[in-house]
């Protein structure tokens, strides 16, 4: 496994026995999250793919708000996609589909993507805390795949903290970006503006960004 990803079921939280990892973030931020995403996604029906499920809480809540949506979870970290399968599992949910290995690093994200196992062109990505905890070609290989297999209609959201013009929307962010940066000189928080470079190269432009809680955001992005 690829060792450049954060990884839940580190820090002390309980284990269920079937393997389900929880996240604190989660209780915090899905439903504003939802509150969002529900807009964005409007009254369309198809499938989502959540790239960088994490433990998989998000996307079996998500599933549970609209039945129309099929929703296929991703990870690269094998602790995560086991912990995925089990939240599937216990939720018992039609329109959520086994988890896809996926390294966004790859443009081609992973073999089903675009074959008879995978999704079809998507109504939307949804990615969450992913691009600051990763080395910046993840995020060049989040957008390039998401032009790859969106939709004509389709959109890759976003969330997290970000930059504005080089900088940051609230000190806490700034000492939260210094943090990532001495565990792993790649990670940091990543400007709004590279972010628009990323996907003009990919096709795609930034249409709306929304202020959530705690200093986050939330990006949309749309083909050109």
């Amino acid at each position: 496994m690829a060792g450049y990803v954060a990884e839940f079921g580190k820090d002390g939280r309980p284990v269920e026995t079937d393997g389900r990892l929880d996240a604190a973030a989660f209780h915090r931020n899905h439903q504003p999250i939802w509150a969002v995403l529900e807009k964005v996604l409007g009254d369309g029906s198809g499938e989502v793919l959540e790239a960088g499920s994490g433990t998989g809480q998000h996307v079996v809540y998500f599933a549970r708000q609209n039945p129309d949506i099929v929703w296929w979870p991703s990870d690269l970290n094998e602790a995560h996609l086991a912990s995925i399968k089990a939240w599937r599992s216990h939720a018992r949910r039609d329109n959520v589909r086994a988890p896809l290995r996926i390294d966004l690093t790859d443009p081609a994200w992973c073999p089903e993507m675009g074959g008879t196992e995978g999704p079809g062109p998507l109504l939307a990505v949804f990615c969450a805390n992913v691009v600051h905890i990763a080395p910046w070609r993840v995020a060049e290989g989040l957008f390039s795949g998401s032009s790859r297999y969106l939709r004509a209609d389709g959109r890759l959201v976003l969330y997290g903290p970000f930059k504005r013009e080089g900088s940051h929307t609230a000190p806490s962010n700034a000492i939260f970006d210094s943090s990532l940066r001495a565990a792993n000189a790649e990670w940091g928080i990543r400007d709004i503006a590279d972010l628009e470079t990323l996907a003009a190269g990919a096709g795609l432009k930034l249409r709306k960004v929304v202020d959530m809680p705690a200093n986050n955001l939330v990006l949309v992005f749309e083909r050109q």
